[in-house]
């Protein structure tokens, strides 16, 4: 396994980017630049943390309880996940979301954008256990780049003769003052599947405000939204491409007590996932020698 160390001596970038090696023996790559600072795991390629120097708080979300361990996933940041979004078609044993945000991936190059904003790219490490889920022939790049404006590229590569077919999403957990104090727009006309009402298929009329569970997977839509938050002040404007489904969730109370690493007994209200997706009948099929690339594009502003 490549060490901090190492890494540091090819990838490193003097004042903006530099390696470490968790007490949980997993690698954290941590990005100070002169616009914003970040982290990120390289086991799941796992962006953990964000946060522009133009805001007093994040605006990527890393749960106060969140734990780093070898094979587990971590609560908050921006999992991975991919070859497939919720529960495998098929096989009841494959991890919900795939397995792309809890194995080994390695950096393949870094470098700063000529704006300042620094910029790194993950492959994901295949092995036998990941073949024993996906046997296609595949390649999976993330690229990161961490500025006053966060932008994630996902980038699916079919090397193989034969046609395939993924789901996907970055499962972004934003930072808020309160989740019922927030609404989400953007969505207003689109159809969407009420995953806590048993799905069944609805339509979003208005802003997304929340005051329980809620988990949709909105489809069809291409849509840019925003996060109003009247408390913080500010707007998360998220834009996305390569995507056709967006998922709006927050646990509620009930459900992140069980999850055990929601942060205490009330980390849950300073969180909303809007998450960019291709799911349900938005999955996506990769040609034999082609490429796909979801791209998520993430800013905040003062209102």
């Amino acid at each position: 396994m490549t060490t901090a160390q190492q890494l540091n001596t090819q990838f490193g970038i003097k004042d903006q980017l530099s390696f470490r090696e968790d007490a949980s023996g997993l690698i954290v790559a941590d990005i100070h630049n002169a616009q914003a600072t970040a982290s990120l795991c390289l086991q799941g390629a796992h962006l953990m943390t964000w946060q522009p120097k133009s805001q007093a708080v994040p605006v990527v979300w890393l749960s106060r309880d969140a734990k780093l361990a070898q094979g587990k996933s971590i609560r908050g940041g921006a999992p991975v996940c991919w070859p497939w979004f919720g529960a495998h078609a098929t096989e009841a044993s494959f991890p919900g979301h795939g397995y792309a945000r809890t194995v080994p991936w390695r950096v393949i190059a870094s470098g700063t954008e000529p704006n300042g904003a620094t910029r790194l790219t993950l492959r994901l490490e295949e092995s036998d256990k990941t073949r024993a889920q996906w046997p296609h022939a595949s390649q999976l790049d993330l690229t990161v780049t961490i500025g006053e404006m966060l932008r994630m590229e996902l980038t699916t590569e079919n090397t193989g003769t034969t046609d395939f077919v993924i789901g996907e999403a970055l499962h972004t957990y934003l930072h808020i003052s309160d989740i019922g104090a927030v609404r989400v727009t953007g969505l207003d006309g689109c159809e969407y599947w009420d995953k806590v009402g048993g799905s069944v298929l609805k339509e979003q009329a208005g802003a997304i405000s929340f005051a329980s569970e809620t988990d949709r997977v909105y489809i069809n839509t291409t849509a840019t939204c925003v996060i109003e938050d009247d408390k913080l002040k500010r707007r998360i404007h998220i834009t996305k491409s390569g995507s056709l489904s967006t998922v709006v969730w927050t646990p509620w109370i009930e459900k992140a007590n069980k999850m055990g690493d929601m942060g205490q007994s009330d980390g849950w209200r300073e969180m909303v996932c809007v998450e960019s997706v291709n799911a349900i009948e938005n999955v996506v099929t990769v040609a034999a020698g082609t490429a796909h690339s979801l791209v998520v594009e993430y800013h905040a502003e003062l209102m």
